[in-house]
């Protein structure tokens, strides 16, 4: 049986949250992946709630993620259009 990841994924999760996002879509990836080899089995069991604390703090990272990007790209169309609209006054 594999040992499982449980405390580098939950490490990953939280700095994802704090520091670095990318961060937040391994730890997403890695725990489910965990998560399913402990399902299997494959791994030890005895970090599912390092695991799963880890997948879901790498989930809100990646939201967050997600969310601060559209909100740039927004900010960018609505600095254009507003560029475009001044220009033509």
């Amino acid at each position: 049986m594999k040992p499982h990841h449980g405390t580098m994924i939950l490490i990953f999760g939280i700095l994802g949250l704090i520091l670095c996002a990318p961060l937040g879509i391994v730890a997403w990836a890695m725990g489910s992946g965990d998560l399913k080899a402990m399902d299997a089995g494959a791994m030890d069991p005895s970090g599912r709630g390092l695991t799963n604390a880890g997948r879901i703090c790498g989930m809100i990272a990646t939201i967050l993620m997600i969310i601060g990007v559209l909100v740039v790209i927004a900010l960018f169309a609505l600095g254009m259009i507003g560029a475009v609209a001044s220009h033509h006054r």
